[in-house]
């Protein structure tokens, strides 16, 4: 998503000279989400972007993998050769982290490539029983995704909720209840001892028959490649980026979930590791490049992403971390409800379950920076606007 949005948004926004697209992958680009739904379930054969390439002048290399960058001397290192660039745009996403000791274990699969959901596919026509590792937002749609082919599934999580490094125990807590209603084992305090062929063994002794076994324990920028380029990476491996989307070396540019920016907007650095960062940002770091010094645009969004899972519809827009007040809109028992973070009464994170008009809205308040009466926002009969302080 990251690359092709550059490329496309360097022509849109007048860019004349070669643009280059280079691509690990043989498949022509496509979009990630429907993997967990629409490809795994055998209701399409693939989401590739709608773009045509060719009339647009980029020039798509596929099935090259680039192995280093010299930065000194412009210059790309990939398979086939040496590629030159006068300005680059490192767009190389994240890749899924391995569950140890799994490496070439028979029925293990991770779910982030178009191949790996062409792998699973007959792993759910054939109503496998499956246990997946990790109940974040991977696990819970690729669980939901099982349970509507008809297989077995048991979620595995180590913590003690689901969403637990997304979401804080409160708001996480009632989504537990989903996976039951659905018909979805979900195992907490489960960590993982070693994985069999045919069983996933816990570290209590319990071992759990597994047809096959997803792995959905999070994802780390793909990187390694930039270990030896001087191009500045963090804690995480994330490439480190300015405001601008610049990083540490001139001329070269990092946008989507391979890099971190900072946020004037919550005070604090974001990695981000969402569809829309991949969709919005690439229109900063164009800007940059056609424009250079005669553009002050700067990047800092407030993030949002969704997930279809349990047969609802959740959407989280901002960011909770620093809020001092949580407020909560309608039942969380029930089939919609949302929950506001606020810091002092302005709002800077909001989630919806089943309540998009609430999402709609409260993004732009985020955006707006507007003061809120808490008592109103909290009126789940009222549109989250209403709540607006004037005057």
């Amino acid at each position: 998503m990251a690359g092709v949005q550059t490329a496309v948004a360097l022509r849109e926004q007048g860019f004349t000279g070669t643009v280059t697209l280079i691509g690990a992958e043989p498949h022509q680009p496509y979009d990630r989400p429907p993997l967990s739904k629409a490809v795994l379930l055998g209701k399409a054969e693939d989401s590739a972007f709608d773009v045509d390439f060719e009339s647009l002048d980029i020039d798509l290399r596929l099935g090259r993998e680039v192995t280093g960058v010299r930065t000194a001397e412009h210059q790309l290192d990939t398979e086939a050769g040496p590629v030159p660039y006068d300005a680059l745009v490192l767009a190389t996403g994240a890749e899924p982290i391995r569950l140890p000791g799994t490496e070439g274990v028979p029925g293990v699969h991770l779910l982030r490539t178009l191949d790996d959901a062409a792998r699973l596919r007959p792993v759910l026509a054939a109503q496998h029983d499956i246990v997946v590792v990790g109940a974040g937002w991977i696990g819970a749609e690729f669980a939901t995704a099982a349970r509507e082919a008809g297989c077995a599934v048991t979620v595995v999580e180590a913590a003690d909720r689901p969403l637990a490094g997304a979401l804080p125990a409160e708001v996480a807590a009632p989504m537990a209840a989903w996976y039951a209603d659905s018909g979805t084992v979900l195992r907490t305090h489960a960590r993982v001892e070693r994985v069999e062929p045919g069983a996933v063994v816990l570290d209590d002794g319990t071992r759990i028959a597994a047809g096959a076994v997803v792995v959905g324990i999070g994802a780390r920028p793909a990187t390694a490649w930039l270990a030896d380029s001087g191009i500045a990476l963090g804690a995480y491996g994330e490439v480190v980026a300015d405001a601008r989307l610049r990083t540490s070396v001139p001329d070269v540019h990092a946008v989507g979930d391979c890099a971190s920016f900072p946020s004037a907007r919550y005070g604090e650095r974001l990695l981000i590791h969402h569809w829309d960062n991949a969709l919005q940002g690439p229109r900063t770091v164009a800007a940059h490049i056609v424009e250079g010094e005669l553009t002050d645009a700067v990047y800092d969004p407030v993030p949002y992403f969704w997930s279809e899972q349990f047969g609802r519809f959740v959407q989280y827009a901002g960011h909770h971390r620093g809020a001092d007040t949580t407020l909560w809109r309608g039942d969380p028992d029930g089939p919609a409800w949302s929950v506001c973070w606020l810091r002092e009464n302005r709002l800077v994170a909001l989630l919806a379950v089943g309540r998009p008009r609430d999402l709609a809205q409260g993004r732009r308040l985020i955006e707006s920076g507007a003061a809120l009466d808490p008592e109103r926002l909290a009126d789940p009969t009222k549109p989250l606007k209403s709540a607006t302080v004037t005057g």
